[in-house]
């Protein structure tokens, strides 16, 4: 896709943005039960309301209150906030250089699966934000659906006013990028900050 045709660049949030650590977050709720941190996390990714807390059918009091009665967490709302924000790096993985020049050419856009508790917390700790109005921030929350589905990457593409062939998705999970591109985006899997401006500046993206 060559760089004059491409409008918006659009980013995933976890792994791409912000750095990510669930071991952190796996130790804190599994203090004091009788669970390995990882046997805890497995439980949380296979209960059978994941899909509902990730995709806004469920509120985040009792998204914690179905983990307290399943997994017998004795943790109040706030200490469980705490703990389920602490796998969030408060240093962003970007300089600000890097959207000050993107945003001079192209509508800048976000991606993710994610729930209110972690865009609550993204939003108020991250600078990077501002370089993303809220109109075209695109969650899993919100949306009702989330990556791989077709109707999510469809929202973050209405949100940021393109078509798909004008937009480039940037996410850690090939799956997801191969999905984008399967709508017609333009994709890059990202594993560096190095190897993320090597790729744009393969698609004509001017980085600092």
């Amino acid at each position: 896709m060559p760089g004059q045709q491409l409008k918006a660049i659009i980013f995933d949030i976890g792994r791409v943005l912000v750095r990510v650590d669930i071991r952190r977050a796996q130790q804190g709720l599994a203090a004091g039960l009788n669970l390995t941190p990882e046997e805890l996390w497995s439980a949380i990714e296979k209960d059978p309301r994941w899909c509902d807390w990730q995709e806004g059918r469920m509120s985040a009091r009792d998204w914690h209150q179905n983990l307290s009665n399943r997994l017998g967490m004795r943790m109040n709302f706030e200490e469980f906030k705490k703990v389920w924000n602490s796998a969030l790096d408060p240093q962003p993985i970007h300089p600000d250089s890097l959207f000050d020049e993107l945003a001079k050419s192209y509508t800048l856009g976000l991606l993710s699966n994610t729930d209110p508790i972690h865009v609550a917390f993204l939003e108020s700790t991250y600078k990077f934000f501002d370089h993303f109005p809220k109109q075209v921030r695109t969650y899993s929350c919100v949306a009702g659906s989330s990556k791989p589905n077709p109707l999510i990457f469809r929202e973050a593409l209405k949100a940021c006013k393109v078509r798909a062939d004008q937009a480039v998705y940037i996410d850690d999970i090939a799956a997801y990028v191969e999905a984008a591109r399967g709508l017609g985006m333009a994709g890059i899997h990202y594993q560096s900050p190095s190897q993320l401006v090597e790729d744009f500046r393969n698609l004509g993206v001017q980085t600092p």
